[in-house]
């Protein structure tokens, strides 16, 4: 299954090991349309993907690549496993996550702990069984 994902990548104004404020990147909050243009899973932390019929998977990156537009998060591939109802998405065991454009770190400085920023993007997201 192919998809278009639109939303933003969330971070978080965080001190580091040598106690500077820089951002950290919390979560993903996309929606992800079929070919028709139709909503048909909502991504969000974990990560984690979710299909109306309430099939869910959760993921974590085997291996990522510099995107090829400048400026814009890495394309990702993640290993999945179900952990929701049985549905679209509960036989899915690899994502690829492809042609990204933006996402990365807000470019205004943080200035207070646990602030939150965002940033917009795009990308295609593909499902392997």
């Amino acid at each position: 299954m192919s998809t278009t994902a639109s939303g933003v990548q969330v971070y978080s104004c965080e001190y580091d090991a040598q106690h500077h404020l820089a951002w950290v990147f919390k979560s993903p909050l996309a929606t992800l349309y079929d070919t028709s243009g139709q909503a048909v899973i909502k991504h969000a932390a974990g990560p984690s993907w979710q299909a109306d019929d309430g099939s869910r998977i959760v993921g974590h990156v085997l291996a990522q690549t510099p995107s090829a537009t400048a400026e814009s998060i890495p394309q990702l591939l993640l290993e999945t496993h179900s952990a929701g109802a049985s549905g679209t998405l509960s036989n899915i065991r690899y994502v690829q996550r492809i042609n990204t454009v933006g996402g990365l770190m807000p470019a205004a400085a943080c200035t207070a702990e646990h602030q939150t920023g965002s940033s917009p993007y795009i990308a295609n997201y593909a499902f392997y069984k």
